[in-house]
C-alpha cells in the first residue's frame, strides 16, 4: 500500500481494522494470503466453540457486515479494492470451512483451494469480480470462492478422499 493510502486508514477505526483483516492486509507482499491466514484462528474458535448454526450465523453476519466495512474502507482510501482490504478473504475462508472438521489436513487443503479460486477467479467468480462494485463487489467474488472451496471440500468428504 502506498504511504498516502496508509494515511487514509487507521487500525484504530473498527471498520478499517476489520477490512484490513486485523492488520494482516498491511503485509508488504501477498496481503490476500495473509488475510486468509488471519482467518484461521477465528475459524478455529468458531469450529470448536460454536454450534453449526451459530458458526453459520456468524459467517453470514461477517459477510454482510463485510460489504459495508470493505466499501467504507475503500471509500476512505479513495481506491475501489486496494489489496490491503482483506476482510473478503476472512469471510471467504469462514465459508470454505463451513461444516468441515478443523484438522491440519483440512485447513491446508481448504486454504490452498480458496487461494486457487480467489487468485485465478474461474467462471462465474470472474463475472462477479468484473461486474460488481463497491463493498458488494469486493466481497462477493471471495464469498463465491469460499462457496466453491466448501463445495470441493464436501465433495472430497463424500468420496472419502479426506
Amino acid at each position: 500500500m502506498h504511504s498516502s493510502l496508509r494515511e487514509r486508514v487507521s487500525l484504530r477505526n473498527p471498520a478499517h481494522f476489520l477490512a484490513l483483516g486485523f492488520g494482516s492486509g498491511l503485509a508488504p507482499k501477498m496481503p490476500g494470503t495473509f488475510g486468509s491466514l488471519a482467518a484461521l484462528p477465528l475459524i478455529f474458535l468458531c469450529a470448536h466453540y460454536l454450534s453449526f448454526s451459530a458458526y453459520l450465523a456468524f459467517t453470514l453476519i461477517a459477510s454482510v457486515v463485510g460489504i459495508w466495512v470493505c466499501g467504507k474502507t475503500a471509500e476512505d482510501m479513495g481506491v475501489h479494492d486496494d489489496s490491503s482490504i482483506v476482510w473478503d478473504e476472512v469471510a471467504g475462508m469462514l465459508i470454505a470451512m463451513l461444516a468441515v472438521p478443523f484438522t491440519f489436513t483440512n485447513v491446508i487443503i481448504a486454504f490452498a483451494l480458496f487461494r486457487f479460486f480467489d487468485i485465478l477467479k474461474p467462471w462465474p467468480i470472474s463475472v462477479l469480480d468484473k461486474n460488481l462494485h463497491g463493498g458488494l463487489g469486493i466481497m462477493l467474488d471471495d464469498i463465491a470462492a469460499g462457496a466453491a472451496t466448501m463445495g470441493v471440500m464436501h465433495l472430497l468428504f463424500y468420496v472419502e478422499w479426506i
